[in-house]
């Protein structure tokens, strides 16, 4: 389809390029916007420039945050002792969700996949690693998605802290799907699987 001006095109083809946004759905999306008010445009365009270059990642867990620390490593009612390790910013969201778990977490910033030329050497492996050898965790929980690249980083990660005998290594209990994706799981199959979570077995 021939698109009749150049800056519609430019726009469509950087909107196609988000996961899940196909041509014709970016078109649809573009060609909304022109039909706001120019001061709403203004708004969404201020709004994602102020993401870019505003945003942080805590430098404790390293979920995103608007300061050097997130609002949960900050706060005095959280349980620092047990940290819940997670691949992404959306689990910490959807375990959130949950209501069930007061600890803290942990943001690896992906799984190993040898396949993506992802090796723990690109996580936050070590930086983990480097709170449990600071004193004062009791439990870390594996809440890594239930797939094979999943369970590869859990293992990876406990042969790394499995030393620390005085603490506990669990894990998701398997309510949550082979295969699945944490942050897709519904809210009340991942809260029961972080209150009646297990140990980690090697």
């Amino acid at each position: 389809m021939e698109i009749p001006s150049v800056y519609l095109e430019r726009t469509v083809s950087q909107f196609a390029q988000l996961p899940g946004i196909g041509h014709k759905t970016a078109m649809r999306l573009v060609l909304h916007l022109l039909k706001r008010e120019p001061s709403d445009v203004d708004a969404f365009a201020n709004s994602l420039h102020d993401l870019v270059a505003n945003i942080r990642y805590c430098h404790i867990c390293h979920n995103i945050c608007d300061s050097d620390t997130c609002s949960i490593c900050s706060s005095p009612s959280r349980d620092h002792a047990t940290i819940c390790v997670v691949e992404s910013i959306q689990d910490v969201m959807a375990i959130e969700a949950t209501g069930q778990y007061k600890g803290v977490y942990h943001v690896l910033g992906g799984i190993i996949s040898p396949m993506d030329g992802i090796g723990p050497q690109d996580l936050e492996i070590e930086s983990l690693v480097g709170r449990v050898q600071q004193g004062g965790v009791r439990e870390i929980i594996l809440a890594l998605s239930p797939t094979m690249e999943g369970d590869t980083t859990s293992f990876y990660i406990f042969r790394k802290i499995a030393s620390h005998t005085e603490l506990a290594i669990t894990t998701l209990a398997r309510g949550v799907a082979q295969n699945d994706q944490l942050q897709y799981t519904d809210e009340l199959t991942l809260g029961r699987s972080i209150v009646d979570r297990q140990p980690f077995k090697s």
